[in-house]
This record gives C-alpha cells, structure tokens and sequence, in this order.
C-alpha cells in the first residue's frame, strides 16, 4: 500500500515528465522532418551496423560514419536531385512569369476554339502574377527548412547508430508490456517502418519510371518533369497518377493531338494505374502486406500533422494504432495467455 508521500513523489514526476515533454515535442516540432528521417534510416541501416560493429569488429564510431555516407549517397542526394529539379522549375517561373503565362494562354485559347467559353480574363492574369512573389517566399522558405532538417537528420542519426542497441534496449524496458511481447513489439515497428519507408517510395519510383515511359512514347513536352510529378502523385490517395497524366492528355488532346492524347489515357488507365498492384503484389512478399485503407488514410493524416514526411509516418502511425488495438484485444479481451500472444505477434500483419 503506497503512502500519500509515495503517492506525490509518483504522480508529481509522471506530471513534471509529461509537462517537460509536451513542452520539448512543440519546440522540436520545426525538426520533425528531420528526427523522423533519422529514425527510419537508423530502422533501414541497423541491420548492417550491426555485422559492421559485432561481427566484424569494426569501432562504432567509424562504421557510424560509413553508414551515414550510404545514406547520404542513396538517399538524401536523390531527394535532393529531385527537389532541385523542382526548385530550379518553380524559381524560372518566378523569374520569367511569361513563362507560365503564355502557356495558360495558349490552353484558354484554345478551349474558346473548341468549347467557345473564355476562361482568360486579365483578373485571372494579375491573380497569377500577384501570387508568384509570395511562391518565391515560400519556396526560399522551403529550401531553408529542408537544408535544416537535413543537418538535424545526419547528426541524430550518426548518434542514432552510435547507441542504437541501448537505445532500443532502453525503449523495450519502458514499453508497458511484458520483455517477451516488448521485443516482438520492437520487431513490428521496424518491419512496419520498412515497410513504408521502403515500399512507398518504390511503388512511386515504379509508377514514376513507367508513366516516364509513357510521355516518351507519346511526346509529352518535358517528359522527365512530369515523370518526376508522377512519382510524386502516386502518394495521393484514390486519384494517384491519374492528376498527371490525365490533364496531359486533355492538353494534348485541346492542341489537336487526338491520337497521341487517346493513345496516353489508354496507357495510363491499363499500364501505370495497374503496376501498382503488380508492383505492390511482388513486394508484399518481402514487406509487410499494409491494407490500402491503412495506407491511404495514413497519407490524410500524415500529411496534416508532418507535411511531406507524413506519407510515410502517417501509414506507420496508423499501422501502429492498429497494431496496439489489435494486442490489448488478444491480450486483455480475448483472454489470451502471454506464451500465445507472443506467438500470434510472430506471425501477425494488418491483412486486407
């Protein structure tokens, strides 16, 4: 039986921690991007600093920084590509307005020549004009914010891999649940991060390749943007690639080019649409099989709360609210003895 003095002192220090660490969690919350990124390449790259460190002996220091060179090669400087590419697209926008306003032009034109309704009026060209410092703002503002988080993301990673298996260790120890369930929970979550962080972003370079394919066959003007755009778009729920390749095709098809936009729309509805299933069915076997309800209610919700990164995080919250759900049920409400719950989590996936 606890006193009133243990009582205080527990629930004083629950309070000071729960305090302290909303307060800690707001201030961090521009460096989000940043901490999230390190803690799914530390997920991805623990496996190889564990054979760098245990099994061949190397100092944690050094293979830290070895691994932290792979990611920089493999995966930040393919971001950072992509994102230049869009940068430099955006800011020649910004810098040469005619250069957007020419081609808005010439699609209003031309859907009067079919159609006979006139969309361009000069309101809409000051609109347009007007927005494109505040873009310029936002883009700089972006840049910044990328170029920080990225110096965040190195330098808790590099940490990250130096202390990993204590800080898993320490993250087993204070789950509420029983060392034998813990580690299977550890286990879930890293499968579960690999899982999107992997297989998100291959379904999107696969759709991304394929539509490039596509715009090659079919002259689209600027194929590899919009190839890039693509990838980028698969990340939507429910419309996907189709905001892509669907408005090229009408472009396409206002400009006179009917079979060419015919021929992109069969394309993309039979082929790009469809790999993602094939593509997807492929990687279930090597990563956990997701529903798409998860997936796609991950993205609405991700997005909101962490910006770009959310696409992978949103899913991975809400594989975990389901993965949580899903043990207190089998442990608490069905009764199941611990021995069998551990058993169950060896085999366990959130399945369609």
């Amino acid at each position: 039986m606890l006193t009133f003095r243990e009582k205080y002192w527990r629930y004083s220090l629950f309070a000071l921690i729960l305090g302290l660490g909303i307060t800690i969690f707001i201030e961090l919350t521009p460096f989000l991007g940043g901490l999230m990124g390190a803690a799914t390449i530390y997920v991805l790259l623990r496996g190889q600093m564990r054979r760098l460190a245990e099994e061949r002996r190397w100092r944690r220091s050094l293979a830290a920084t070895v691994l932290l060179v792979e990611a920089v090669l493999l995966f930040l400087i393919p971001v950072s590509l992509v994102g230049w590419m869009f940068v430099v697209k955006v800011q020649g926008l910004v810098a040469d307005p005619h250069a957007i306003v020419d081609p808005l032009r010439h699609i209003a034109e031309t859907i009067r020549e079919h159609t006979g309704y006139d969309l361009w009026k000069e309101d809409n060209l000051l609109t347009i004009v007007g927005r494109l410092p505040r873009i310029g703002q936002m883009l700089v503002g972006g840049i910044v914010n990328f170029g920080v988080n990225i110096v965040v993301l190195l330098f808790v990673l590099y940490f990250m891999l130096i202390g990993g298996s204590r800080m898993e260790q320490y993250c087993r120890d204070i789950m509420p649940f029983s060392r034998s369930i813990s580690r299977n929970v550890m286990r879930e979550i890293h499968m579960i991060v690999r899982s999107n962080a992997l297989g998100i972003p291959l379904l999107a370079l696969v759709q991304g390749v394929v539509a490039y394919v596509g715009y090659l066959l079919f002259g689209v003007s600027g194929a590899l943007f919009w190839g890039v755009m693509t990838c980028f778009a698969t990340i939507i729920p429910i419309f996907g690639t189709a905001l892509i390749w669907l408005p090229l095709a009408g472009f396409m098809a206002l400009d006179g080019r009917w079979g060419s936009a015919l021929g992109l729309v069969l394309y993309g509805t039979l082929i790009v649409t469809h790999v993602d299933n094939v593509a997807r069915f492929v990687m279930q076997k090597k990563l956990a099989d997701t529903h798409p309800l998860i997936t796609i209610f991950g993205v609405f919700i991700g997005l909101s709360l962490f910006g770009f990164m959310g696409v992978i995080f949103g899913p991975l919250m809400l594989s975990m609210f389901v993965f949580c759900v899903d043990l207190f049920k089998k442990h608490y409400l069905d009764g199941t003895s611990r021995d069998e719950v551990v058993s169950r989590m060896t085999r366990m996936r959130v399945h369609p």
